[in-house]
């Protein structure tokens, strides 16, 4: 029997500050490091567990980070009727050993965010650009993917930081107010040249 080698998979949920977008939370990795699906055509290509999620009705996109995966949801669907059928889905996947993303996509996604980072760090704006990113990576990105999503660096130009919102953030009301009061607040204390925070839409 395999069940005495395996450890029975454990699997939670967490409310996000988006009210559309669900953080599902196992005692396994699911993935290690970020793999971001808003379009289904990107997770029949990497993701077979994104694609079977994303083939429900209810189920818009899906975003994985380490041992959680974050379900957003199909806005004429209520989290009351649909929370404990992905929740079932999921962690009879994950008890089945079913893949999750692909070998190579780590890869694919790094080389997508280097073409999107070339430009950036070239010219005056090149350092204060670096410095921003490292501030949002090293202050932004922790709390952010504790509620269960992922921000991203674009492009600083003319005084203006610019943004992508992942997972639970995306398209999260309270995205704007997190970047606009926090985010913002902090890079133009730090960052004199910093004006506004500019939230782009993938």
């Amino acid at each position: 029997m395999d069940s005495v080698a395996k450890s029975p998979v454990m699997l939670y949920t967490e409310q996000t500050p988006n009210p559309e977008a669900l953080k599902y939370v196992t005692n396994r990795l699911l993935y290690r490091g970020i793999a971001d699906f808003k379009e289904f055509a990107l997770a029949e290509t990497w993701s077979p567990m994104a694609t079977a999620l994303m083939e429900l009705p209810y189920v818009k996109s899906v975003y994985f980070n380490n041992n959680y995966v974050t379900v957003t949801k199909e806005l004429n669907y209520d989290w009351s009727e649909i929370m404990l059928k992905i929740k079932e889905f999921i962690k009879n996947y994950v008890e089945q050993d079913g893949e999750v993303v692909k070998e190579g996509f780590a890869e694919f996604w790094d080389q997508e965010m280097s073409k999107q980072n070339e430009v950036q760090f070239s010219g005056e704006d090149g350092e204060i650009a670096r410095k921003v990113k490292e501030l949002i990576d090293t202050y932004v990105k922790p709390a952010v993917e504790m509620d269960g999503g992922n921000i991203e660096f674009k492009a600083f130009e003319k005084g203006r930081v610019f943004v992508t919102m992942q997972g639970s953030c995306s398209g999260c009301p309270s995205s704007t107010v997190t970047l606009k009061a926090g985010i913002e607040g902090m890079l133009k204390r730090m960052v004199p040249e910093v004006t506004e925070v500019i939230q782009e839409m993938e």
